[in-house]
């Protein structure tokens, strides 16, 4: 079978399956009692199912086994077959912390101790971590210890891993991010040639797609911490592969992949640093919520956010393709500062750390009337 059809009938398949299995879900969770009851943090205003990520995990891990008979003989090495095996386990394990918070609501320490758990699956189940590094202006891909190499690994998995949980405060807005980001890896494995990839990308995007359908404003069920745990980890598990298997990738592409999340969560931690808050604590200054308190309505606050992680997954694409020429570093180094630059702005604009304090939108400004004074005194010589 051509390899494209092959990714086309994996991509349906996990779509089909997506579309049958969230109705699915949606009846047992509310037998199980998986509920989301609102309460003054939360947007919605009725008591909603969760437990969608089990449609999503279920419909990729079903269009995965579908198509696994028809993958061709030698597409996969064997570390291909060990990379796709540590994503299946460590998922596993992941969606099973994920639906028993969703009907048991467990502490934040016990599912910080399931998701350490689930990346040292991969990390020593299955020998994957960062072991090589290519940093901007450095020459080639840098060796690293494992001492090193390996808590990096798992830092980098727990960490996104939590940063899709704290972005999925809005009806689709978690699983349009990811989809975004889940379609900018699948890009960037096409254009590379990284065959793996490209196939468990294409199976997780049909799967999101599929949900979305159900979960797009106005939801008709949540996607839980079972979903958005689980796509989490899923993209730190195959965006890490640029580290360990790709040369051309470097160290800045997987940030951009999922730079919403990842910039969310950095603004979190800022806020409640600032305001003398727990940084675990809840609140109700995360991105979204900033963007509805200006005034925009529920849809067009996703679409906004959907937008921006849409140009980080453009920058990230440019990034890697442009990472072998002689420009490299750059324009590694430019992406970074504008990527920076931006994200202050955009930071300072809504309000997401503090609503009166802009420092550097007040610089500009002195800047701005600094030149126009000079302008004016050197018109009126």
């Amino acid at each position: 079978m051509p390899i494209g059809l092959l990714y086309a009938i994996g991509f349906i398949a996990a779509l089909a399956l997506a579309l049958i299995m969230t109705p699915l879900v949606k009846t047992f969770a509310f037998k199980i009692g998986a509920i989301d009851k609102p309460n003054h943090r939360k947007v919605h205003t009725r008591i909603m199912p969760r437990l969608g990520g089990l449609a999503i995990y279920a419909a990729f891990v079903g269009a995965f086994f579908a198509v696994s008979p028809f993958i061709p003989e030698g597409l996969l090495r064997p570390r291909d077959v060990n990379m796709i095996n540590a994503l299946l386990v460590g998922g596993t394990i992941i969606i099973i912390l994920g639906a028993l918070d969703d009907r048991f609501e467990l502490s934040a320490k016990v599912k910080l101790l399931g998701q350490i758990a689930a990346a040292c699956v991969v990390v020593f189940g299955f020998d994957v971590h960062i072991d090589l590094v290519n940093v901007p202006f450095g020459e080639t891909m840098q060796p690293i210890a494992e001492w090193i190499g390996i808590p990096l690994t798992i830092i980098w998995i727990v960490g996104v891993t939590n940063a899709i949980n704290l972005i999925d405060g809005l009806d689709g807005l978690a699983a349009g991010v990811s989809g975004i980001s889940i379609a900018t890896i699948a890009v960037m494995a096409s254009l590379m040639g990284f065959q793996p990839v490209i196939l468990l990308s294409t199976l997780l995007l049909g799967g999101i797609i599929g949900f979305l359908v159900f979960n797009f404003h106005p939801a008709k069920i949540f996607m839980g911490d079972s979903g958005s745990l689980f796509l989490g980890f899923s993209l730190a598990t195959l965006s890490m592969l640029g580290f360990k298997q790709v040369t051309i990738v470097s160290f800045v592409t997987p940030l951009l992949i999922i730079g919403v999340p990842l910039s969310d969560t950095f603004f979190a931690i800022v806020r409640r640093w600032v305001n003398k808050k727990p940084i675990f604590a809840p609140d109700k200054g995360h991105l979204h919520h900033r963007l509805q308190d200006l005034g925009f309505s529920h849809r067009r606050t996703v679409l906004i956010i959907w937008g921006v992680s849409a140009v980080f997954g453009v920058l990230a694409i440019v990034q890697s393709a442009v990472v072998q020429s002689s420009a490299a570093n750059w324009i590694t180094f430019g992406v970074i500062c504008m990527t920076i630059f931006f994200l202050q702005i955009g930071a300072e604009l809504i309000g997401i750390v503090d609503k009166s304090h802009r420092p550097l939108i007040t610089l500009l400004s002195r800047i701005r009337l600094r030149l126009l004074k000079t302008g004016e005194a050197t018109r009126g010589k």
